[in-house]
């Protein structure tokens, strides 16, 4: 049996039941940490569930941010300085990470009311998650407003990559089951999927070719 939803039915939906419909029935997303540093110094982390591959050459990926009518530190932290760290979620740390959804003044840190830990590298003046086995150091590129609901689409670029090194597979892919890497379902589910079988890139059957 299916069950079907108009746009009349989602738009009187009540709120709680609305969000949590939409945010899952799009399919399991990926589950990343951005740490960001204010030019004041003053460190933040949050969770994002919307970062998407936007090329390869340059390697520039996506983020989409919630509209600006209230403070977003993240937002403000990247457009002060121009940099910030995307940290992929790994199964010791979903509760932590999940934490830092939570909504702390900007002096204080999320790192510490989440417990995590910032880690800081050579020559990156921003501090990426200590223990995350996918961390890339990003710079702003450019960003674009959503005029249909008023969110922003961040674009940056991958300056700096670091890799667990047994994840990484003789042909480059990045096998994040080994890393026990999470996605999330909706706004508050969790997964740690594992990797079933990769298939050869695909050319059309020749006896289909005319």
């Amino acid at each position: 049996m299916i069950t079907r939803f108009s746009l009349a039915d989602i738009s009187n939906m009540e709120h709680l039941y609305k969000i949590n419909l939409i945010n899952s029935c799009s399919g399991f997303k990926s589950a990343n940490l951005i740490a960001t540093k204010s030019a004041a110094g003053l460190e933040n982390v949050a969770i994002f569930s919307s970062v998407t591959h936007v090329g390869s050459e340059p390697p520039l990926l996506g983020v989409f941010m919630r509209p600006t009518t209230v403070t977003r530190h993240t937002y403000d932290n990247i457009k002060e300085t121009g940099v910030y760290t995307l940290n992929h979620v790994h199964q010791n740390i979903i509760k932590e990470a999940h934490h830092t959804s939570a909504k702390y003044p900007r002096e204080i840190s999320e790192f510490t009311m989440a417990g995590l830990t910032p880690d800081y590298k050579p020559g990156i003046s921003v501090p990426f998650v200590a223990s995350a086995p996918v961390q890339m150091h990003m710079k702003f590129v450019e960003e674009y407003p959503i005029k249909a609901n008023g969110t922003i689409l961040i674009i940056g670029r991958i300056t700096d990559l670091f890799i667990q090194e047994d994840l990484i597979e003789p042909d480059g892919f990045v096998n994040l089951s080994k890393g026990k890497v999470a996605t999330i379902n909706g706004l508050d589910g969790y997964a740690v999927p594992s990797l079933n079988e990769r298939h050869a890139y695909q050319r059309p059957k020749n006896s289909l070719i005319k």
